[in-house]
């Protein structure tokens, strides 16, 4: 025992001075990797102040990839819809974006959930939004507390409110209704309670040395960082051991949606199944499984990932929240995304090849080239499965 332990220990030494190595070839100069000077606040009275505020600061210290300045805020900030006609609405969710995303990944999520008639907010979790050196900025606490502080502003205004995330999101709100039994119930997508790479373990060590984990020169989404700062992995790894532990000490007996990728690049979907299995406990809850069918679940449903007709071979992490016709990343979206573990010369070809296929991050088929799927050909039935659970 105590030599296998030596023998992980100096694997992780080897590791950590092989990343210090690595990380010092590279020292960025550019305003996209120099930190601002603070993160915003996001203790306001109200919602429409945290927005305004944030808003403002996203609007100040922001470096533009763009031309079109308005755009790249709006796809940043924070926001609010609710359903039209006269009377208020008496439920609300809030919503929760992923590591290095923004609230644009949860726009089109959103614009269902209003229309079932929830009042929807979104948060931007503090070092997002503006450039990658602001992930360096957020201590775990910023995260927690910032959805703990807007959760009771929305009870304040509605009579139930539910919870939502997409990855990160979705383990920084499960943690929290865990320990608050006033959430009514969950939405959560791709959620990040098992990451697939076990070296999520290391960051936290790894972030007093290390700055970048991915670091990418040609940032050019607007809607999530490229390069992702080591203290957003630190602070991911702090969520996945505190939704663990909030889980495993008592399962989640409220309502839950959870939807997955059986090739989630990014999380263990069959471990992600084993916890909805054992950790979620209510009748109503349901798992939405993109992959092979046949799971013998009765709260489980089953939709084919591989669809040749859309030229689709898996599901991917992201896919599974936006609608095709989203203008950005829908079926005919502006933004395809050719970084998708391929050889150069197939990742070169990407953007001008009509005939390219869409997957997972790393999945390789001889003969094809594929693009990352970022859009979810069942959307609509996950539409009408969200209205069942909430129901």
């Amino acid at each position: 025992m105590f030599r296998g332990l030596l023998i992980a220990v100096s694997a992780t030494l080897t590791l950590l001075v092989t990343l210090v190595a690595a990380a010092q070839l590279f020292t960025p100069n550019d305003p996209l990797y120099t930190p601002s000077s603070a993160l915003p606040d996001y203790r306001q009275p109200s919602f429409d102040a945290y927005v305004d505020d944030t808003r403002q600061w996203i609007a100040d210290n922001r470096v533009f990839l763009t031309d079109n300045p308005t755009a790249e805020v709006d796809a940043n900030a924070p926001f609010e819809l609710e359903p039209t006609g006269n009377a208020p609405a008496t439920r609300g969710v809030l919503l929760v974006h992923g590591l290095g995303d923004s609230p644009f990944y949860l726009r089109d999520i959103a614009a269902a959930l209003v229309d079932q008639g929830f009042r929807v907010r979104t948060l931007l979790l503090p070092g997002h939004g503006t450039r990658p050196a602001d992930l360096t900025l957020p201590v775990y606490d910023d995260w927690r507390n910032l959805v703990a502080h807007h959760v009771r502003l929305l009870q304040a205004e509605v009579e139930g409110v539910w919870l939502g995330g997409f990855s990160t999101g979705a383990n920084l709100v499960t943690a929290y209704a865990a320990q608050h039994d006033t959430v009514r119930g969950l939405l959560l997508f791709s959620p990040a309670f098992v990451p697939r790479d076990v070296l999520h373990v290391l960051a936290p060590l790894a972030n007093h040395v290390i700055d970048w984990i991915d670091f990418d020169p040609h940032e050019s989404n607007y809607t999530r960082y490229s390069t992702l700062a080591m203290n957003g992995g630190a602070l991911l790894s702090q969520s996945v051991a505190e939704v663990r532990e909030r889980l495993d000490a008592h399962p989640y007996t409220g309502p839950t949606l959870i939807v997955v990728s059986e090739h989630d690049s990014v999380v263990n979907a069959e471990a992600v199944l084993r916890r909805f299995q054992t950790r979620f406990t209510h009748l109503s809850s349901r798992l939405v499984w993109y992959g092979n069918g046949a799971l013998d679940d009765p709260r489980v449903t089953s939709l084919p990932a591989a669809l040749p007709e859309h030229r689709i071979s898996t599901f991917s992490h992201m896919g599974v929240l936006f609608a095709p016709h989203n203008p950005y990343y829908g079926k005919n979206g502006s933004q395809r995304i050719c970084d998708n573990g391929q050889d150069e010369d197939a990742e070169a070809a990407c953007p001008t090849n009509d005939a390219i296929w869409f997957s997972s991050f790393d999945h390789i088929e001889a003969g094809k080239t594929h693009a990352r799927l970022t859009w979810n050909p069942h959307f609509g039935a996950l539409v009408e499965t969200i209205r069942r659970v909430v129901e």
